[in-house]
């Protein structure tokens, strides 16, 4: 009897993990019929790195992937605003490619593991024919203080690079008290 219930667990499981797996295959073809197409100059592309993974939750009021399924939005897909960065085998190998403006947007950084998303909002004007990469990293640097504050782990940092320069920084320090805490932009 117990026997049963493991294989069929197994089995269950295996199955979940395949149905993810072909989602993001149509997703993948999706993707690969709508580059094939021209996009508008001026566009700005957009990549997210640093962390164990990151997507891409929204652009503005546009969602790209959804927390929950994982799926890419196929309104992003027909805009044009999804590429596949080499193999393209997860949403950690998508990068935007987005018109130039002001945009909201939204990444879902996994530092540690998939299990838990760090998510980075942030407002830009993003200029025309450049390249955006946002580069997530623990900041480290000497500690003081009491041992509350020396224990905690070094703040969470967002680097906003535009063409390899560094354009922007936020951080968002570690509240030992609450241990809630927000981005908050830094002077470079």
């Amino acid at each position: 009897m117990f026997r049963s219930h493991i294989i069929i667990i197994g089995l269950v499981s295996i199955l979940l993990s395949a149905c993810q797996s072909t989602h993001f295959a149509l997703d993948r073809l999706m993707i690969q019929q709508v580059e094939k197409r021209p996009y508008a100059e001026n566009n700005v592309s957009l990549y997210c790195a640093g962390a164990k993974s990151c997507e891409f939750s929204r652009v503005d009021q546009i969602e790209i992937v959804n927390d929950q399924s994982k799926r890419v939005n196929p309104d992003a897909i027909r805009k044009g605003y999804v590429h596949l960065t080499g193999e393209g085998r997860d949403q950690s190998n998508l990068y935007l490619t987005i018109p130039s403006k002001q945009h909201e947007v939204v990444v879902r950084f996994y530092p540690i593991s998939n299990k838990h998303a760090e998510v980075f909002h942030f407002i830009h004007q993003f200029k025309p024919n450049k390249s955006y990469l946002l580069t997530m990293y623990r900041k480290q640097g000497q500690k003081t203080g009491s041992l509350l504050n020396v224990s905690a782990p070094a703040p969470l940092c967002v680097d906003v690079r535009e063409t390899n320069k560094l354009v922007r920084r936020f951080c968002r320090p570690h509240n030992a008290v609450t241990g809630v805490s927000e981005f908050v932009e830094e002077k470079i």
